[in-house]
């Protein structure tokens, strides 16, 4: 039983570990995988960072109304398409009962007709903007504004107060992983928000596509083709560098587990020498007889230290078999796909194999230095 509860605190401290390696790689290669589909190549370019003149006034800086035909004209940009938020104080609403103040956190822009095509969004339920649309009273919600709206499916009957005008909703669009916050936003097109919103000609944001090897280059001059009177006020980010940053801040905390892992293996070793010292004690007439049949002391110290490492080693291939088990089932629970590391695999049966070295190495030697005599004797 003791040999039993010993092995079982190395396979959990394996365990441990491999399920916060494997559960981190999953996660990763699930990352790269919608990276992959979505393109690492998307670039923002925000109206200003609050710096200027106008920091500190609560509103967006905007772009000149030429950005996105200057951007057009770089070379390795694909496309580029437009955002613009409309005035503070233009907010959506179910019906003309909701109080004002109610504005559930959805923000109203107007949007350029390829901006689904730039920055990878689908539509779930009815139609995107086109050129009839956008120029009349019709409205595309994020996936989240449409639940927060109480809105399942587009109808021609279904009306939203935008601001003091009516807009029906045409569109839903699916989560967007890369600009998430689309997903609480209402879209309407750039002629309609002028004509019935108040709104401006002028981005706030736009976001493009470039050629995967020119992707650096084109960063570099963007500031100063969007807006060459004021380039320190433009911001140029990239969307898939936020999730990367994402994957990096859960490493730190996998990091922690990684370590409370290295806790449980330690206690798993302590628990084995502690095994091994009390056989030696209770097996000294075992030891004392085989001593006296000609068992030399080497050969006393290699059967303590064998034991140690065969018990070190059941604990480790038990803990790799419960960590690939639980990396396989969270995995699966989360629609990633399943990846153990090889490296792991291995090093975690490496160091289980090394921990019972260690801690068979002096109950081994103790075993070794008794006397067929002294042995015989205090049984």
């Amino acid at each position: 039983m003791r040999a039993a509860l010993s092995g079982l605190g190395i396979a959990i401290g394996v365990a441990a570990m491999l399920t916060v390696v494997g559960i981190s790689a999953s996660g990763q290669a699930d990352l790269q995988a919608t990276l992959d589909g979505l393109g690492t190549n998307l670039l923002t370019v925000a109206g200003g960072d609050q710096t200027g003149a106008n920091a500190g006034d609560g509103q967006d800086v905007e772009l000149p109304d030429t950005t996105v035909a200057m951007i057009e004209r770089i070379a390795p940009v694909i496309n580029a398409a437009a955002l613009s938020k409309l005035p503070d104080g233009t907010h959506i609403y179910r019906n003309d009962h909701i109080p004002a103040e109610q504005t559930a956190g959805i923000t109203v822009y107007a949007a350029d007709l390829d901006l689904p095509a730039v920055v990878g969004a689908t539509i779930a339920r009815g139609a995107w903007l086109n050129a009839a649309t956008a120029a009349f009273p019709a409205v595309v919600l994020g996936t989240s504004a449409a639940q927060r709206l109480g809105i399942t499916t587009p109808n021609p009957r279904i009306l939203t107060q935008i601001g003091d005008e009516h807009f029906t909703v045409i569109g839903i669009l699916d989560p967007v992983p890369l600009v998430p916050e689309l997903d609480s936003a209402a879209l309407v097109g750039f002629v309609a928000a002028q004509h019935y919103l108040g709104g401006s000609a002028r981005p706030s944001t736009v976001f493009l596509r470039a050629v995967d090897e020119q992707v650096a280059a084109v960063r570099d001059v963007l500031p100063a083709t969007a807006d060459p009177a004021a380039p320190l006020q433009v911001v140029v980010s990239r969307p898939s560098d936020a999730l990367a940053a994402k994957l990096a801040t859960e490493h730190t905390f996998n990091g922690l587990l990684l370590g409370l892992g290295a806790v449980a293996l330690l206690v798993g070793g302590v628990g084995i020498t502690n095994t091994m010292v009390i056989s030696v004690l209770e097996r000294r007439a075992e030891i004392g007889l085989r001593r006296s049949l000609g068992a030399t002391r080497g050969q006393i110290r290699l059967q303590f230290l064998t034991e140690s490492l065969v018990l070190g080693a059941l604990g480790g291939l038990g803990g790799v078999t419960l960590g690939t088990l639980v990396t396989s089932g969270y995995a699966l629970t989360q629609g990633w796909p399943t990846v153990t590391p090889g490296w792991a695999l291995a090093a975690c049966v490496i160091v289980t194999v090394l921990t019972g070295a260690a801690a068979g190495l002096y109950p081994a030697i103790r075993a070794a230095r008794l006397s067929p005599t002294e042995a015989l004797a205090a049984v």
